[in-house]
């Protein structure tokens, strides 16, 4: 018979990361490897059942992401018998769970109210507005308003934003009240995908059938990596994002670190995200923050309270050897192991998401291994397999793969990354 009481003990000695992972992810093996060096018992939650969970009881659990109240019962109930030191969420549709799932166990996270803020792009952009923050003017509308109504008062050119949304998923750009209306047909048709149905639980139906329309602030974006530790921002990486993002769609491509902006500007730009992140209540944790600059200045237009997306985070190396990975830096300190937190490597690096050139079925990349002895490719992945149907955004939200470079400058990664690209032929299946 096992004594219960005796594993309790065994278990509460050594840490227990509570990991949650959709069961559609690109960040598995990165984060269950970095919880592995950190030397810290792990448990891996899903939202969907995993078929070793009998074979595995500490080490596999299964929460239900659309609901973060009953995914904070099923963690409690777990705990009773697996003691958690920590819990943290990888993405967007997670982070909310984690910080409700955290305030049952009275673990260290974000508050609830701050992780909801950061989910909702509404109440975002309402939180950040009133605090005086630099957000594009925007009004919020349920899709099922007609949409030759609400084009008539939209500020062109303007952007349509699903609010639940994320990966650019569903954003597109309007510059007349005949585009708009157009643009409201798709988006209308993407909130009513299986995929996005599926979540709309009694706690999100609402928010899925809302969008916003939103002034399109011009010029270069950015975006910021940052850790917060006790309320103070340390910022991990700053990245350029030289293709223009203007629209209609905004697939992004290419991030490179260092910025190339000037200091002052680059000062202005942690500024804000300090700014954006004590508005929304945020204190610990990661951010990732998308930022617009232009002669008006630094402009917010999101941040997440989630580290960069899908593989990106390859790009970046930590410590004087570059050994440690981001999803180490993270996992520590939601650990509790708070060192300094470590520098990025030297060197300039980047990466290039593999656009979804067409609708269709895959069917070949040929030149790959070309691809990846290009000058200052370290990696290349292409995460798609041969079979699969791919849709590009807007409808779209998942990349055929992505290119990793690192060199002496910015300059010289993002001709790395492009040549690359070039090498590479895509043999899509059209759809008719």
């Amino acid at each position: 018979m096992i004594d219960t009481n005796a594993r309790r003990t065994q278990f509460a000695e050594q840490p227990r990361l509570l990991l949650l992972l959709p069961s559609i992810t690109y960040r598995a093996s990165a984060f269950v490897d970095a919880a592995r060096r950190l030397d810290t018992l792990l448990t891996v939650a899903s939202d969907r059942a995993s078929a070793l969970a009998g074979h595995q009881p500490s080490g596999l659990l299964t929460l239900d992401f659309d609901d973060p109240d009953r995914a904070a019962e099923q963690a409690r109930t777990f705990a009773d018998e697996f003691p958690l030191t920590a819990v943290f969420g990888v993405d967007d549709n997670t982070t909310l769970v984690a910080a409700a799932v955290a305030a049952e166990l009275c673990l260290p996270s974000v508050p609830v109210r701050a992780a909801r803020v950061a989910r909702d792009k509404q109440l975002q952009r309402s939180t950040l507005a009133e605090c005086g923050l630099p957000v594009p003017g925007f009004t919020a509308h349920d899709i099922a308003e007609p949409a030759e109504v609400v084009a008539q008062s939209a500020p062109y050119p303007c952007v349509i934003k699903p609010v639940a949304l994320s990966a650019s998923r569903g954003v597109m750009r309007a510059d007349s009240a005949e585009e708009f209306v157009r643009m409201h047909a798709r988006l209308a048709r993407i909130l009513a995908a299986p995929d996005v149905q599926s979540r709309r639980s009694s706690s999100q139906c609402t928010v899925e059938r809302r969008y916003l329309v939103e002034r399109f602030i011009p010029g270069p974006e950015v975006a910021l990596e940052g850790l917060l530790v006790d309320g103070e921002l340390h910022v991990l990486a700053l990245f350029d994002k030289p293709d223009p993002l203007d629209g209609p769609f905004f697939e992004e491509t290419i991030y490179i670190t260092p910025s190339r902006l000037p200091a002052d500007t680059r000062q202005s730009i942690t500024q804000c995200v300090k700014r954006a992140a004590h508005a929304m209540g945020l204190d610990r944790g990661p951010v990732h923050a998308e930022l617009r600059v232009n002669e008006g200045g630094v402009w917010m237009i999101e941040l997440a309270a989630r580290p960069i997306g899908g593989r990106c985070s390859d790009a970046l190396r930590f410590g004087e050897t570059g050994a440690i990975s981001l999803e180490e830096v993270l996992l520590g300190h939601a650990l509790g192991r708070v060192p300094p937190v470590p520098a990025r490597e030297q060197c300039a690096s980047g990466v290039m998401m593999i656009p979804t050139p067409a609708a269709g079925v895959l069917r070949e990349v040929r030149f790959v291994e070309e691809a990846r002895r290009v000058p200052g490719v370290t990696d290349l992945v292409i995460t798609a397999h041969i079979g699969q149907r791919l849709v590009p955004l807007p409808e779209g939200s998942r990349y055929l793969g992505f290119i990793f470079a690192r060199s002496r400058t910015p300059a010289e990664v993002e001709t790395a990354l492009r040549r690359a690209h070039e090498a590479l032929i895509v043999t899509i299946d059209a759809e008719c």
